[in-house]
């Protein structure tokens, strides 16, 4: 690959693929899934809740696409929580089903994590590109509106979230990426606007539900056609506005490069999520 092209899915799929240490269910769907792995040694572990991409469309990707990010992490000694959830090209996936998996996963966390060895009191929450939606999501759920179908009793909430070439801000998104990636199955995902939910982002767009009151990192690859940085810089100015703790990191490369191990972008999240943990920091060059 020369020195100034930017990865392809090819590059990182065609590596041998990484396996959990197991799967746990957290309900009754074939996609009601968690995939959790362990580093060496005794627990409780520093964890990450870990939500994959794929333009919210399971034909695009599943979970597994992040089984080489979270076997990386996994030998920083960090365990992982690698959820799945329906995609909107699938029974029941969109508006709420989508969102109401991603819920019953982050919140199975709290319940069945102390009993595997994870620390549920340190917990970051990270997701690439339209998993970095989900996982900011997932830490605004406890401002959804009671009259929300998705609104939570007691939402687990992550100590912090690492927004990875994320389109956090749908409505700013739409226009920018591709629009299969998101226009084409807006209305799908966020449902239809009606008489009791005239704004449908109120309950499905983090932008919306700002302040989270949790820290929120963006990071954007400098070339990423899918996430590109103005996406990120503009959501961290919201969220900084709306008074969070928000911070924007560049690193080089396109969107793949944030998922693959050994890339400059990957260990910058390393050192994100070690620090965000409270792990010693190593150098990871």
């Amino acid at each position: 690959m020369a020195e100034d092209a930017l990865m392809n899915w090819g590059d990182l799929l065609g590596r041998p693929l990484p396996q959990p240490d197991m799967t746990v269910t957290t309900g009754p769907g074939a996609t009601d899934l968690v995939d959790v792995w362990l580093p060496e040694g005794e627990g409780p572990f520093p964890t990450v809740l870990m939500i994959h991409g794929g333009c919210w469309q399971k034909e695009i990707a599943d979970r597994t696409l992040m089984n080489y990010a979270a076997s990386a992490l996994r030998d920083e000694g960090m365990a992982v929580w690698n959820i799945e959830y329906r995609g909107v090209d699938e029974a029941g996936g969109g508006y709420p089903g989508t969102f109401l998996d991603v819920a019953r996963a982050v919140d199975a966390l709290a319940e069945r994590g102390p009993e595997l060895g994870l620390d549920t009191s340190n917990v970051v929450a990270t997701g690439h590109s339209a998993g970095g939606h989900l996982a900011l999501w997932a830490a605004a759920r406890q401002n959804i509106s009671e009259d929300s179908p998705l609104v939570s009793e007691a939402p687990f909430v992550p100590k912090a979230v690492v927004n990875v070439g994320g389109l956090a801000d749908l409505q700013t998104s739409a226009p920018v990426t591709q629009a299969g990636c998101l226009a084409d199955i807006m209305d799908v995902l966020t449902g239809a606007p009606s008489d009791d939910r005239p704004d449908v982002f109120s309950d499905t767009s983090p932008a919306v539900l700002l302040p989270l009151g949790v820290p929120q990192i963006s990071v954007n690859g400098t070339r990423d056609r899918i996430a590109p940085p103005e996406l990120g810089q503009g959501y961290t100015a919201k969220a900084a506005e709306a008074g969070d703790s928000a911070e924007y990191v560049e690193v080089p490369g396109g969107h793949v490069e944030l998922v693959a191990p050994g890339t400059p972008a990957f260990d910058r999240q390393i050192e994100i999520l070690k620090s965000l943990l409270g792990l010693d920091a190593e150098d990871t060059d």
